[in-house]
């Protein structure tokens, strides 16, 4: 229950907090109220592959304040999360040190995110077209590699629209930075997963968080998630946590 206080509204409402939630839900709304505007939102502002011709440097930032338009879930998610933690780093660190920290995060995840992609396309394309052609890996690839090296406008258009359609978005990468940042701050506070009503302390509910995108991004489970760019949210995370532990900062001023 919120106390009915101005004070009490601003310690679950943090002024970045609130306004990241705002932003995130006004332009979902729009992007789901105003008919086809919610793709152009994607094909302009979502993080594209960096070797197809839709990419802007631009995107790592607007990428992650997309969410898909198709259902409620992803943002509500998102945003929930966003809440949950953030409220807690944002009262701890300050508001600009917190919007810093979420912003590294965001754009973080969109680097590993891009590294990801620049390692797996030419296998993940390879394998999809082998599937489709009925057409074993290995020969499949003998035919790209052909046709790519001899220049086969067709291969090469093929390709270019595959890249094209490497796109992500969301805040997700940003918000497994603010979980992992909850728990170096708050290592032993108690949190409940849906459905177990068993308290995990944070710190080993992060570690478990960590391990199972792992998993997921390397078998490919769940495909349509990003598991790899959640993982980078948490890798640039944990350098500015680790600095600011090393200089005794990592509680700022309130502990």
């Amino acid at each position: 229950m919120f106390r009915n206080s101005a004070n009490g509204w601003s310690a679950q409402f943090p002024p970045v907090t609130k306004n990241l939630i705002i932003i995130n839900v006004i332009v979902w709304l729009v992007g789901m109220l105003v008919p086809g505007f919610g793709q152009t939102m994607v094909n302009k502002l979502g993080l594209h592959f960096f070797e197809g011709s839709m990419f802007n440097p631009a995107q790592v930032v607007t990428y992650m304040f997309l969410h898909s338009t198709q259902t409620i879930t992803h943002l509500l998610f998102n945003m929930f999360s966003l809440w949950m933690f953030g409220r807690f780093l944002e009262q701890v660190w300050g508001s600009r040190r917190f919007l810093m920290f979420y912003m590294v995060c965001g754009i973080g995840a969109a680097l590993i995110q891009e590294l990801v992609w620049a390692l797996t396309w030419e296998h993940e394309y390879i394998a999809g077209i082998a599937k489709l052609n009925g057409l074993t890996y290995d020969h499949m690839k003998s035919v790209v590699d052909s046709a790519l090296a001899h220049g086969d406008s067709e291969f090469m258009n093929a390709v270019a629209s595959f890249k094209n359609m490497m796109v992500t978005v969301g805040a997700s990468g940003a918000v497994f930075g603010l979980l992992l940042g909850f728990a170096f701050v708050f290592p032993n506070m108690p949190l409940y997963l849906f459905f177990i009503p068993v308290p995990i302390k944070a710190k080993y509910m992060v570690m478990g968080y960590a391990v199972l995108e792992f998993f997921f991004g390397i078998t490919g489970t769940q495909s349509t998630v990003a598991h790899f760019a959640h993982l980078g949210g948490m890798i640039f995370g944990l350098g500015i946590l680790l600095y600011w532990k090393k200089k005794g900062t990592l509680r700022g001023n309130l502990f």
